[in-house]
């Protein structure tokens, strides 16, 4: 099992390392952004600009982008912190005790 993670690791470094180097070198950041669209979510890891609303977000913040009708020109933007690894992980296991606990 262990040589299965180590060459997972290996491939992942390789290829975000490259992702990265090229980011870097156009000036943007890595970010992984989530998208509801249509009915559809999707995820992916996108190279953004300095002019993209999510450039600037670091470590456990949040942001979310609504575009509606309303605000198809200029989306809304929401700003917060995150939850964090600690507060994620006793959240879940609060989850699983109360869903054990029926």
């Amino acid at each position: 099992m262990e040589e299965l993670w180590d060459s997972l690791e290996k491939y992942d470094n390789e290829k975000f390392a490259k992702l990265f180097a090229q980011a870097e070198k156009e000036g943007k950041h890595l970010k992984y952004i989530a998208t509801y669209e249509n009915g559809k979510a999707r995820t992916e890891i996108k190279a953004v600009e300095a002019s993209h609303p999510f450039y600037n977000i670091t470590g456990s913040d949040n942001i979310i982008s609504f575009t509606t009708a309303h605000y198809r020109t200029q989306p809304l933007i929401v700003i917060g912190p995150g939850a964090g690894a600690a507060v994620t992980a006793a959240g879940v296991f609060a989850d699983i005790i109360r869903i054990a606990n029926f």
